[in-house]
């Protein structure tokens, strides 16, 4: 079992440097009224991830420190996820610390690794229950009562649950999406007949990849066929000659003569061979370009009617690359992705029956799972009234009989079915439970925040613990002002059931109470120096005489009283006793 040892409190509010060794059993926490006991339960919230404050830093201070040693061992849950967190646990010890400024800012470290203050928290989890007035007052929540329902009921409400979970959320995104396009089917009627406009026209202009940029080149060789033509003759003229000028002189007939000039010398110089070779080549180029220049000037067509026509369909053209993309490739693109929303959105009738069929079924696992839960929830809640009920006849309230009400709210028109009836549902499922105490006999069960003083409540709270220790445990219970408006023989009773919990989890407790402290299995003492802080020595392990007298003081408000040591010695027999 996991155990908090020790925490290290340094310029924490009243505290100044103060060491708090803490053991497995039961520990109570004393001292006289601002003394600083409630720092100890400060200081374990910090080190369990709790809200930093700066107003808790020592005046004078640069920053408060909350340091703990917590044993644990090797598989449970606290260990995996510190050690995935890259904490080291040596000797089975894992170090928390926790760092909080005089400007607010918070730091926090597990095992030697700084860490999100959230890990702290998920740890809590599995390591501490803390109590306190809050605590109390949180119970009185419906909300909180069927959680504390639940963790008591186990696996027969959680494996539902999850399925109820996993069924509510689906149910939670079909319906928004059906919400969306039934709501949404004007516009989306709209959008398919303009999509249905758009492709339509495209289709009737049939336009093929690159055809604007082809036609646009074509168009101004059209436009330009005369020139053209005019230029080609004259660049073959100059080439291979003009047959009306036979006595011109064209490039043809110059690159002849200069081949014959050094054909007929090339023998006696390798370097002039290699140069009538290039002459040579220049001589089969130019002949090359005056055919491809004949052949061009012959297969130009000047027809204007041709052009009329490339115009015109460069103009259709137009129309779509102004409505629908830069060029027709575009064009072309933006079909294809129209076409695609359009039968999508085409698709809708056929979509809004598939995701009302699924809701429909959802509604039905729903209703299933729901009824599992309430059947589960109701067979718990007889378990747990019974057993909270017989923990309260231990704490002095032995005509108390504690009930869980458990309802649901109708709900005809969207509600899902469960007994019979249609109700209300949520993500926990459809069921409201409440928690009621009939304080004594006769009296007519009432909801615990009504029916209860802040005594019972206490007790209350107390109960539900000693039971859930036997269901569903955690290592460490910290309780501050448990015991709040008890006194007499009910603080004897919850003293004698704190002890109790105790053999099975370690628990802190920080009281006034004498008849409390007296059942512990260690006593610890907060008191301050002169100067009003609390230092190293002012938290101290009580033995023999000093717990007697710490005790007595409780008591009867004096350490030397003779009436009250006897008592505080008989407290403490009593307390063995029950041991």
């Amino acid at each position: 079992m996991s155990v908090l040892e020790e925490m290290r409190i340094r310029s924490l509010g009243v505290i100044d440097d103060a060491v708090v060794e803490l053991s497995p059993g039961f520990t109570a926490v004393t001292g006289e009224t601002g003394a600083g006991k409630t720092m100890v339960v400060t200081s374990l919230g910090l080190l369990l991830g709790g809200r930093a404050d700066a107003a808790l830093v020592r005046v004078g201070a640069k920053a408060a420190v909350v340091e703990g040693r917590i044993t644990v061992r090797p598989g449970e849950p606290a260990a995996l996820r510190a050690e995935e967190a890259g904490a080291e646990i040596e000797d089975g010890a894992l170090l928390v610390s926790r760092t909080v400024s005089a400007e607010g800012r918070s730091r926090a470290h597990l095992g030697g690794r700084s860490v999100p203050v959230g890990l702290l928290a998920e740890l809590a989890d599995d390591l501490v229950a803390v109590h306190g007035q809050t605590d109390q007052q949180g119970l009185l929540r419906p909300s909180r009562q069927r959680q504390a329902l639940d963790r008591y009921a186990g696996d027969a409400v959680s494996v539902p649950h999850a399925k109820y979970v996993s069924a509510y959320r689906r149910l939670k995104a079909v319906s928004a999406e059906l919400d969306e396009i039934t709501t949404r089917a004007r516009e989306r009627a709209q959008e398919a007949d303009l999509l249905r406009f758009g492709l339509e026209e495209i289709a009737a202009v049939e336009p093929l990849a690159g055809e604007d940029v082809e036609l646009a080149a074509e168009a101004e060789r059209l436009g330009h066929a005369e020139a053209l033509a005019s230029a080609a003759a004259l660049a073959h003229a100059a080439l291979a000659g003009n047959p009306e000028d036979p006595e011109g002189v064209d490039a043809n007939t110059l690159v002849a003569g200069a081949q014959r000039a050094v054909d007929a010398v090339r023998a006696h110089d390798p370097a002039l061979a290699a140069l009538a070779e290039r002459i040579g080549e220049i001589g089969i180029l130019l002949g090359d370009v005056a055919g491809e220049l004949a052949g061009y000037a012959d297969n130009l067509d000047a027809d204007p009617l041709r052009l009329a026509a490339v115009e015109e369909r460069r103009a259709a053209l137009t129309q779509l690359t102004r409505k629908y993309g830069s060029d027709i490739d575009a064009v072309l693109a933006w079909a294809q992705e129209g076409a695609a929303r359009l039968t999508e959105l085409d698709g809708d009738d056929d979509r809004i029956g598939e995701l009302t069929a699924e809701r429909d079924i959802l509604r039905g696992e729903l209703s299933l799972l729901a009824q599992a839960l309430t059947d589960a929830r109701t067979e718990a809640a007889a378990r747990f009234a019974d057993a909270v009920t017989a923990e309260l006849a231990s704490l002095a309230m032995p005509h108390a009989r504690v009930s869980i009400d458990i309802r649901q709210t109708e709900d005809p028109a969207n509600g899902i079915e469960v007994n019979g009836r249609p109700v209300q549902y949520g993500s926990s499922g459809a069921d409201e439970v409440e928690l009621l105490l009939a304080p004594h006999p006769g009296a007519h069960p009432r909801p615990i925040g009504k029916g209860a003083s802040g005594g019972e409540l206490s007790r209350v709270m107390l109960a539900v613990e000693v039971v859930f220790a036997g269901s569903d445990p955690v290592p460490t219970y910290l309780f501050d002002e448990v015991d709040a408006g008890v006194g007499g023989k009910a603080a004897v009773e919850v003293g004698r059931r704190l002890a109790k919990l105790a053999k099975s989890a370690q628990v802190v407790v920080v009281t006034h109470l004498p008849q409390v402290a007296a059942f512990a299995d260690r006593q610890l003492l907060v008191e301050k120096t002169n100067d009003g802080s609390v230092t190293r020595s002012g938290v101290t392990v009580l033995e023999g005489e000093d717990r007697v007298r710490e005790l007595s003081r409780m008591l009867a408000g004096q350490e030397d009283s003779e009436t009250a040591r006897a008592h505080a010695e008989e407290l403490l027999a009593t307390a063995r006793a029950d041991a």
